[in-house]
């Protein structure tokens, strides 16, 4: 007799749903597992925002361009696909604030615009005598009341004050998730911040001591970044798990329309009029398709609590030579105010040497931001016309780039405002009470980084692998 095999349904191939796949992969292979595994996709490509442009020599990343070192599931990733000899460190400097028409150097000391070390906070030109004396209250204001979420720009402009916030804090955490700061949620973002006021009362002291002292490179000459990412590029990473999946088991084009529960099953509907049969299911595609897909079940309506916002990264290649107004420094981000476009930019040549060829630059800006996001959706001409206006408010670059590769997410980037926590887990245990052997995995829950993609798609399999192991398949 053969044991009839079991099919699960991972739904999305970005970096989640590549996890899921090459995980759930490796088990079938280690314990001959009767499992079969489908991976659908919508579009023609797999990586999701993990994607490498390799033109003319550069390694030019069009989404997240490294990972961070300390969370350990993105370096097991790498590790188990081969790619443990290409992994590189970004090249460590100073980096800045673009402010009134000025770059200003990131205090020395400062964690995520928090200051640990006041004498590089007091003389820095980035703040006025009062936004300094502003945020000194935080020395003395009293702990937050309550447990309930609030928004960082609440959270930090009542501690530190709004000039600190506007001109440091905002354009460092906002960029992470390219959000409104006074909308998205403390807690589903940095809840640390809120353990260290809990703790230590005053956010500038808590940072000081809970900080741990940065690791030494080799020679004990450096600190030692706190990113990583591939020599390769990353895309890299795509390439080597597709390489350990069966590609029978891939679907490309192939956009998953509806899934419905029958009995202990799960019916899976394609836009090509398809229907399959799995015994349990995956999802990690961003909110919209995601309830779209379970229309059926009301509780879906809780994915739209999470807004998404669009993106576009901007690459300009250029001679260094082109480039008149040389600054030590690896980039920048941009302090709130309406007369940039741009919302970072990024000095790959100097970050990631490796990305470049000898004697050239590459400059990689960042557009759109929540609530502002219109650019997004404009011509490259119009796009690269805003940010070189931009760039050459602090910079002179006297030739036309002579490569430009224009990425844009349209509605891509999963908000965390007010509340996000507690819909997450709403929306969790609802599916696991309505639908056992469904999971949910991916940007729109619990990290929107590729290290937390990677941890979500890895638990999803142990979660699917529980509930198969509990409905044995029929033997035949």
């Amino acid at each position: 007799m053969n044991e009839a095999k079991q099919r699960v349904a991972i739904v999305g191939a970005g970096i989640t749903g590549l996890t899921a796949a090459f995980y759930l992969q490796k088990k079938i292979n280690e314990k001959k597992l009767p499992i079969e595994i489908v991976l659908f996709e919508a579009s023609n490509r797999l990586g999701g925002m993990v994607q490498t442009d390799y033109s003319n020599g550069y390694i030019i990343e069009e989404g997240p361009d490294s990972l961070i070192a300390r969370k350990a599931g993105g370096t097991k990733l790498i590790k188990e696909v081969g790619l443990e000899d290409q992994l590189v460190r970004n090249h460590m400097g100073r980096s800045y604030i673009l402010a009134k028409d000025k770059l200003y150097p990131m205090p020395g000391g400062a964690i995520m615009g928090i200051p640990t070390k006041l004498a590089p906070f007091a003389t820095t030109g980035l703040f006025s005598p009062l936004g300094k004396l502003r945020a000194s209250f935080d020395l003395v204001l009293p702990r937050s009341t309550g447990d309930e979420d609030q928004s960082l720009g609440h959270f930090f402009r009542r501690r530190l004050g709004n000039e600190v916030v506007d001109n440091l804090i905002e354009p460092l955490l906002s960029g992470i998730y390219a959000g409104n700061i006074d909308q998205l949620s403390l807690m589903s973002t940095f809840p640390q911040f809120y353990e260290v006021e809990k703790k230590y009362r005053s956010l500038i002291l808590g940072m000081g001591k809970t900080t741990p002292k940065q690791p030494k490179s080799q020679g004990d000459k450096k600190s030692v970044s706190a990113f990583i990412s591939l020599k390769t590029g990353l895309y890299s990473l795509v390439e080597a798990i597709e390489k350990k999946l069966d590609p029978r088991s891939i679907r490309l084009n192939t956009p998953v329309t509806k899934i419905k529960k029958t009995g202990d099953q799960y019916e899976v509907y394609t836009n090509q009029g398809n229907k399959e049969i799995f015994d349990s299911v995956i999802m990690t595609t961003a909110p919209k398709p995601t309830m779209e897909a379970l229309s059926d079940y009301s509780f879906a309506s809780i994915l739209s609590g999470t807004p998404v916002s669009s993106v576009a990264t901007v690459a300009l290649a250029y001679p260094e030579s082109s480039i008149k107004k040389d600054i030590d420094g690896t980039g920048f981000v941009v302090s709130r105010s309406k007369k940039y476009s741009i919302t970072a930019c990024t000095w790959t040549h100097k970050k990631w040497p490796h990305t470049t060829p000898e004697g050239k630059a590459l400059l990689r800006g960042y557009v759109g931001k929540a609530g502002d996001d219109d650019i997004v959706c404009r011509s490259d001409e119009e796009i690269i016309e805003a940010v070189l206006k931009d760039l050459n408010l602090i910079m002179e670059i006297d030739k036309d780039p002579e490569h430009v590769k224009i990425t844009r997410w349209v509605k891509m980037r999963p908000q965390y405002v007010v509340g996000h926590k507690e819909r997450v887990e709403t929306l969790m245990d609802q599916v696991a009470k309505h639908l056992p052997g469904l999971y949910l995995a991916g940007a729109p829950y619990y990290g929107a980084g590729v290290p937390d993609c990677i941890d979500q798609g890895e638990s999803a399999v142990q979660k699917v692998l529980e509930h198969l192991k509990e409905h044995q398949p029929v033997l035949v």
